[in-house]
């Protein structure tokens, strides 16, 4: 039987059923008894551009959740921020920071290549011995890399070489940045560092030089992220040519279809509960990875609402009801204020008022918050 044979026969999985299969596996349809570091390795990360987002993911997914389990983690060194997937920062476990970082080294080797122009006369073998020497000697700020890397070349683009150093070795960011209401500057060494273990990386490691890495990888992503196509996955990686690892795979999967005839891949035992289950609202952070991690976001963003949750580089909270994006929240001093994209039915808003209170008594318990409804946001 012949792949388009296949994928013409597979049964369609429509957007509701999407939706609830990937909340399901994103911890958002009820609350898991997980503890921190257990939600943050199933999850394969949580998206850290700021400080706060790791936090308010958890809090709406963990039944239990505590801030500072998240910090204390960190203070550990259990959990680390360090940019991986997408080029950004995540909060990852040890352990996956040391195997995740090498699969997309390729990708950050390549992000290079959009500044050679600033980086024209340097070594790039050089900086990266030198940063290192820096780094664990003592925590730098960027600016304090910066400096001493222009000192050395100072014909180059500062910000090329800062750029540099953070794709050439694994940098973690070190405590106190990160930790709940007690954040700092960003300071780097590197992950070996911070964790005494080895990454495994090394500069130019291309893409695909762990095939069983990588196929390990693609099974984690479809249990947190799943049911998803090829392109789904590349997009939540930053990765290409992910093709060959799907199809050394597709023995142990399963294939649907959604509505536009995608093939989607899938664990065979992995939950896609009914489309009519429940989903209670939730309030998420900027940047959750459940609105980043497919190249088609239909599951989570219905098109009327498409690109409403962002302008430009800048992320919006977002707001889920039944299930999808539903509005925008943001806090105003004690005020926690909702915007809606239309109007809530009586019902709904008592729903996100009660949750509202649950969340801001976990994240901020003993501290009294109004919670208002502001207008509506318009199209």
């Amino acid at each position: 039987m012949t792949k388009t044979t296949t994928t013409a026969s597979a049964p369609v999985l429509g957007v509701r059923a999407l939706n609830r299969a990937t909340l399901d596996r994103q911890l958002l349809l009820r609350r898991a008894p997980l503890q921190a570091k257990a939600a943050v390795e199933h999850l394969v990360g949580l998206q850290a551009q700021n400080v706060k987002p790791p936090y308010y993911a958890l809090a709406a997914r963990l039944d239990g959740f505590a801030p500072e389990r998240l910090s204390e983690l960190m203070a550990g060194r259990e959990v680390v921020r360090i940019v991986t997937l997408r080029s950004t920062i995540h909060t990852h476990t040890a352990d996956d920071c040391l195997t995740l970082r090498p699969l997309v080294q390729g990708a950050r080797e390549r992000e290079l290549n959009q500044f050679r122009k600033g980086l024209d006369g340097v070594d790039l073998d050089r900086l990266t011995a030198l940063v290192r020497d820096l780094v664990e000697a003592g925590p730098r700020t960027m600016t304090q890399l910066r400096a001493a890397l222009g000192a050395e070349w100072p014909d180059a683009d500062p910000q090329a070489l800062g750029l540099a150093a953070r794709c050439r070795l694994p940098l973690v960011q070190v405590t106190p940045r990160g930790l709940w209401d007690r954040s700092g500057q960003v300071a780097l060494t590197t992950a070996e560092h911070w964790l005494g273990r080895s990454t495994g990386a090394s500069p130019g490691l291309a893409e695909g030089d762990d095939p069983t890495a990588l196929e390990a990888t693609v099974l984690r992503y479809l249990a947190a992220f799943g049911p998803a196509s090829v392109r789904d996955m590349q997009t939540w990686a930053g990765l290409t040519r992910l093709r060959p690892v799907f199809e050394r795979l597709r023995p142990r999967l399963v294939t649907f279809r959604d509505d536009g005839g995608t093939e989607l891949f899938d664990l065979p035992d992995a939950p896609r509960p009914d489309p009519d289950t429940p989903a209670p609202p939730r309030f998420l952070p900027e940047f959750d990875n459940l609105l980043l991690s497919h190249a088609d976001r239909a599951r989570v963003v219905p098109e009327r609402y498409r690109g409403r949750n962002a302008q430009g580089n800048l992320a919006h909270r977002t707001l889920l009801v039944d299930g999808f994006l539903a509005g925008l929240w943001k806090p105003e001093g004690d005020t926690l204020v909702v915007e809606p994209f239309g109007r809530l039915t009586r019902a709904q808003r008592q729903d996100v008022t009660a949750e509202a209170e649950r969340m801001l008594a976990v994240l901020h318990p003993g501290a009294s918050y109004d919670i208002r409804f502001g207008t509506v946001v318009g199209r």
